[in-house]
């Protein structure tokens, strides 16, 4: 991999509190590998406790059922990271991680060398523990939708999440790329026609709408307050 890939090293936030002497440090013991579109960087349950870095692209957690369907955790961008839990505790993966779309490139890095950076960075070990604190209250917070949640409003969920992410005024919110029905049925547990039912119910209601490329939600007050009184 070349040295300008490497280099970006310096635009993962992870790392911000180091000296350049220090990120290059790094860079010589990770090895960087481009992946192609939906290929696999790790399996569920493998053997292997490196930490990878995200240099460009975007990575998916995905787990799988004894009947191949798909369950998709979370979407990581570049600058972000994913199985330090393996380096944490030696233990298999908790999950599969594909790469989405082409030009993904990730670094590993071996896992003795992240346990030594969090014994000597104590800042990014407190950044390791944030980051697990909160993956831990999102997957609290999942599990009980799951438990007590329709299979409706478990979409609505996850439209609300996405629509959070992408940023909005006060009142609209714009999310683009246009997710596909797969991808919000993944995240929901359900299906893809479920998904297109509620897009049409909430596009009749006159909450959604869909721009060439770019669905709108209309009132995000409104989406908020069907969320959390079915919940």
């Amino acid at each position: 991999m070349s040295q300008e890939v490497a280099g970006t090293f310096e635009n993962v936030p992870l790392f911000r509190g180091l000296t350049p002497a220090e990120r290059a440090a790094l860079v010589k013991s990770c090895s960087f590998r481009r992946y192609n579109d939906s290929e696999l960087i790790f399996d569920g349950q493998s053997e292997g406790c490196e930490v990878f870095f995200v240099i460009t692209g975007v990575v998916r957690v995905v787990n799988f059922s004894a009947s191949g369907r798909e369950v998709a955790y979370d979407d990581i961008p570049a600058g972000n990271y994913f199985g330090e839990l393996a380096a944490i505790d030696g233990g298999p993966r908790s999950a599969a991680v594909q790469a989405q779309g082409v030009g993904t490139v990730a670094a590993a890095m071996p896992p003795d060398v992240f346990i030594d950076l969090l014994l000597k960075q104590p800042r990014i070990g407190l950044e390791i523990m944030r980051r697990l604190a909160r993956v831990i209250r999102f997957s609290t917070g999942r599990i009980m939708d799951l438990s007590t949640v329709g299979a409706n409003n478990r979409v609505h969920a996850e439209l609300l999440r996405l629509a959070q992410l992408a940023g909005h005024d006060g009142r609209q919110a714009l999310i683009s790329p246009i997710p596909l029905h797969a991808d919000i049925a993944s995240r929901a547990s359900t299906t893809r026609e479920t998904v297109a039912r509620v897009f049409s119910e909430l596009t009749r209601s006159g909450l959604l709408e869909r721009r060439k490329s770019t669905l709108v939600v209309l009132d995000m007050q409104k989406l908020s307050e069907l969320v959390d009184d079915l919940r």
